[in-house]
């Protein structure tokens, strides 16, 4: 399979080496010249996960994305979700003709308060039978450390998901497909705004009995607003044992890629959305923050689409 992978921060160094690591070339497109030549110099990115060694063999570096694209055929996206349109529209009407996109995106793109799915149809007429996602509990910092993990590829043509996901199953990686495409990447943009919550609270040192209600509550909104963007899930604890054919479950709250990553996402030192709440809870400005992180909260954009996004369901 032709994989190439958009972006060059923590989650796209984690993406490259998940494949690598099971002996896939990956073309890979970067940030600019200096982090190609370094990689190809030091075979490790010189910012983001700089502990992970490559094999540069496997690894075509681009920086120019129509050269990118026309040279792959599954297309993994990693930018940040603000970035998604400042590529894309770089690309002419039919330069996704025939592709393959994966979505690694957890936010949902501030323009026009849509996710990746939809913005790829209003722009190129991509259609879902050829989009599929990558979600769930699964920290870059821990996939670099090779700490075992577990990820969620959705996608609504089951066969072809389900060859994707085999493609990053390894010792340290297991994988679950679902056909939810919409679902999870609402749960995605959720529980950064979630997380952001949990860290203003942490900041202001309220406690873990008061979190523990905080996260208790998100859950229970996170379901509401799924039922009422239209998504139908069972209810929370009834577990479903996955398909033997398909390796499809149906969608539960309580799984991985919704509840799991909720709870990481609010109680790990390694997540953004929870650092950035932290120091805004300790009373730093937004501007602050965002310099000192030197990464994207996507919780911070999101939260401003999604009370949009409310407001029009009413949820």
């Amino acid at each position: 399979m032709n994989f190439g992978v958009l972006g060059s921060g923590t989650w796209a160094t984690a993406i490259v080496k998940m494949l690598t690591d099971n002996g896939h070339a990956v073309n890979w497109c970067v940030r600019d010249q200096q982090t190609l030549d370094h990689l190809n110099a030091r075979h490790h990115n010189p910012k983001y996960l700089s502990s992970v060694n490559f094999d540069i063999s496997l690894l075509t570096l681009f920086t120019d994305i129509t050269q990118f694209i026309r040279d792959s055929v599954t297309i993994i996206v990693a930018v940040p979700s603000a970035y998604v349109e400042d590529y894309f529209d770089r690309l002419g009407p039919a330069a996704l003709k025939d592709k393959r996109v994966v979505s690694a995106v957890k936010g949902i793109l501030p323009s026009g308060n849509k996710l990746v799915n939809d913005y790829l149809l209003d722009r190129f007429g991509f259609p879902l039978t050829a989009y599929f996602t990558i979600m769930g509990p699964c920290h870059a910092e821990e996939v670099a450390a090779e700490k075992l993990s577990y990820l969620t590829f959705s996608g609504s043509d089951v066969n072809a998901c389900r060859e994707i996901a085999a493609c990053f199953k390894s010792g340290y990686l297991n994988t679950v497909v679902n056909n939810d495409v919409y679902g999870v990447q609402y749960a995605a943009v959720l529980k950064n705004i979630y997380a952001l919550g949990a860290g203003i609270a942490h900041g202001l040192e309220y406690g873990d009995n008061f979190q523990s209600v905080l996260i208790a509550n998100c859950a229970d909104e996170m379901a509401g607003f799924l039922r009422k963007a239209g998504i139908q899930h069972i209810e929370v604890g009834v577990h479903d044992a996955e398909d033997p054919v398909t390796h499809l479950r149906n969608s539960n709250y309580a799984a991985s890629v919704y509840l799991g990553d909720l709870l990481v996402t609010c109680y790990s030192l390694y997540s953004r959305n929870r650092t950035f709440g932290n120091m805004i809870g300790k009373g730093h400005s937004v501007k602050t923050a965002q310099l000192e992180m030197n990464m994207v909260a996507e919780g911070y954009n999101a939260s401003r689409c999604i009370h949009l996004i409310n407001e029009s369901i009413a949820a």
